[in-house]
């Protein structure tokens, strides 16, 4: 998620650019402007268990199989300008110990977007009968777009403030990560970019004051208990930091019916809360869907995020899996 803040001496919204953004900028306000230098840059996601390579590297190759995931995230449903993410990623196991993988990513807050393309690498040893160790490294770039003209009426002559301050930057960055699993458990961290770019120059000023991309560093774990035969209780958490924003951490508590049916609910800290459902149709395909709901004052002007997952892998062994993944 992106937010912009924009020097008032060098660019100011005319009035009847104000009426026509009142409801907007009243709402970013009333949540933003304490915290405007304390925000999280990269994008969240509700299902982030499945999607762990969009920022830890060494889960490539982790399922053993070439995975393919698709995940769309809309943020704040009826808020106009409201986020929205779109990521696509693949990874598979090459040979015993390699496993590669890329991402897609296009992360939009008008009036700026961005759209990334990383490739991975990770490399796996065996540490127990049952444990495994992967250390990851990630690398590609990010083309970033901030177009504050849009936020005018459409002319420019009507606030010439915003004339020439639409611009684009490439901004490449490479991090790494560690991942340690078995078939149950995992742990994982990782800083999956390491680069500040900078990200503007002069008195426009993007991403909160420190016009910069400041460093993430997100930590993961989970644990699959066995309550019966047929369901299983999945604990997990996920706490993303940056030297910009308070700690955030995603604490998670699903079951799983009939290695089949996934249902549970989490809770954003400070943020949200919500539910998440999954099914896996076959050995192949699974569909996941997740609802937030936001614990501030924005709730009452938007009807909740939406996120939609497509998991589907390259898994045709007609035997039944003797230890399917969890993560």
């Amino acid at each position: 998620m992106t937010i912009i803040s924009i020097n008032n001496k060098e660019a100011s919204l005319s009035r009847r650019n104000i009426t026509k953004y009142a409801g907007l900028v009243a709402a970013v306000m009333l949540l933003w402007l304490p915290n405007l230098a304390k925000a999280q840059q990269d994008p969240m996601y509700t299902q982030y268990m499945f999607n762990t390579l969009a920022y830890n590297p060494a889960y490539a190759g982790s399922r053993e199989v070439l995975s393919l995931m698709a995940l769309s995230r809309h943020q704040w449903v009826g808020f106009e300008g409201a986020p929205s993410t779109q990521t696509l990623t693949a990874h598979s196991s090459v040979g015993n110990n390699v496993g590669l993988g890329f991402t897609v990513m296009h992360d939009r807050l008008d009036p700026t977007t961005q759209s990334g393309v990383y490739f991975d690498y990770a490399y796996r040893i065996r540490t127990s009968a049952k444990g495994k160790l992967s250390f990851g490294i990630k690398g590609g770039f990010n083309f970033y777009q901030n177009r504050i003209s849009s936020l005018s009426t459409g002319r420019v002559d009507e606030d010439p403030s915003l004339l020439g301050s639409d611009y684009s930057k490439l901004l490449p960055n490479f991090g790494f990560g560690l991942f340690y699993y078995t078939d149950k458990f995992y742990l994982g961290a990782s800083i999956p970019k390491l680069l500040e770019n900078k990200l503007a120059d002069g008195d426009i000023e993007v991403l909160g004051t420190s016009g910069k991309e400041n460093r993430h560093y997100f930590i993961t774990s989970g644990y699959v208990f066995d309550l019966s035969n047929s369901l299983k209780f999945k604990p997990s958490i996920l706490a993303r930091f940056t030297q910009a924003a308070p700690m955030s951490m995603d604490i998670n508590l699903n079951l799983l019916y009939n290695e089949k049916f996934w249902f549970g609910g989490f809770y954003r800290l400070n943020d949200a809360f919500g539910a998440i459902v999954q099914y896996q149709f076959n050995q192949q395909f699974k569909v996941g869907y997740g609802y937030d709901m936001t614990t501030s004052e924005l709730s009452k002007y938007n009807n909740g995020t939406h996120e939609i997952m497509l998991l589907y892998e390259f898994n045709f062994t007609k035997e039944k899996v003797q230890h399917p993944r969890y993560f």
